[in-house]
């Protein structure tokens, strides 16, 4: 079947961004609605369902399946697996879904069948960074995860405090926030100038609780436990002589960029994505430990990020202007590979 001339028409499982939307999100939004090659469509449940469209294209898809309570929350698994059942029978809707996470999220029986069902529709693929390990044959397009140094250019920059250590996003298990107190505990005992600011929504009011009881009584620590605005993000991550995101597991993280993107340097786990970064951006930029952070760590990072010279790291190849059109032949790609049946619908590639 030959190409459709004009632009393809692509429904986003996100709607409208909001003040609390993933800035990546909201960025994505931008380009594709300046493209004049993709027909951009914000998600609804009655357009998604009933509409016309191309392609639909997935960002985790399991924020689909939740709602405010158990019946909202039933309610939206029936829509979801209205929406996979029309992807299933249409032979000319192609399904691209970005590979946020390698892993499907903790969950019930019910709702991760039908993420694998998702999962296994997906005609194309889109990486977020070079080293994102797929099946064999899976077709993919790489398209690097943007920075957002004009994201937070309209924020004021603070001052660095010198022995500042900083860490910010929403506060969770996986992330490491309670082995990044214990490392700063340590290496204070050496450095009594050092500082650490902790700052995002805990995902639980016990976690909350228990990172409060962590640092009762260790010098120099600051909690914002809430979401934080732009401005606060901004000046939480300036303010800051080190960020560290001491995660267990790290493959696509914003907020390295983030961190990047405002001139300051990170300190994250040693694995194959980071220590392409860190080949891209700037070896200094990118300090990096084995295992688990410790103080020994925290103190020796401190003292590399003070022999960097750059201003700032090569976030070069990560301009959003080309962002629309890499999406959009990411589209036609997906939109081929419906066309010529490269594979049936909601089974194993």
């Amino acid at each position: 079947m030959a190409e459709r001339p004009g632009p393809v028409r692509v429904m986003q499982s996100f709607g409208a961004p909001r003040v609390t939307t993933n800035p990546y999100i909201t960025m994505l939004d931008r380009a594709l609605a300046d493209s004049d090659e993709v027909d951009h469509l914000r998600f609804s449940w009655r357009g998604a369902i009933l509409g016309r469209y191309d392609v639909f294209h997935w960002h985790w898809p399991e924020v689909k399946l939740h709602g405010g309570s158990a019946v909202s929350s039933v309610g939206k698994y029936v829509l979801t697996a209205l929406l996979s059942l029309r992807h299933s029978l249409s032979r000319r809707i192609a399904v691209v879904r970005t590979v946020h996470n390698l892993e499907l999220p903790d969950d019930n029986a019910a709702r991760l069948w039908l993420l694998r069902r998702i999962e296994h529709q997906a005609d194309h693929r889109i990486v977020l960074n070079e080293t994102t390990l797929l099946p064999e044959g899976t077709a993919r397009s790489v398209i690097l995860h943007g920075h957002y140094r004009d994201w937070y250019a309209p924020q004021p920059r603070a001052d660095r405090v010198r022995g500042r250590l900083g860490t910010f996003g929403g506060v969770r298990r996986y992330k490491g926030v309670s082995g990044f107190v214990d490392a700063y505990a340590e290496a204070r005992g050496d450095d009594r100038e050092l500082s650490m600011t902790i700052g995002g929504k805990a995902s639980t009011q016990e976690l909350a609780d228990d990172l409060r009881a962590q640092v009762e009584g260790l010098p120099g620590v600051t909690l914002q436990l809430a979401f934080l605005s732009d401005a606060e993000l901004v000046e939480l991550v300036t303010a800051s002589e080190l960020v560290v995101l001491a995660y267990r597991f790290m493959h696509n993280s914003g907020s390295v960029l983030a961190a990047l993107s405002l001139d300051r340097p990170v300190l994250v786990p040693r694995n194959e994505p980071n220590e392409a970064l860190a080949a891209e951006v700037g070896a200094e930029w990118v300090q990096m430990y084995e295992g688990e952070v410790d103080g020994r760590a925290l103190l020796e990072a401190l003292r590399a990020v003070r022999r960097i010279e750059a201003e700032r790291p090569d976030l070069s190849r990560r301009e959003w202007a080309d962002a629309g059109a890499s999406h959009a032949a990411a589209y036609r790609a997906a939109l081929r590979s419906r066309w010529l049946g490269a594979k049936p619908r909601g089974v194993d590639a």
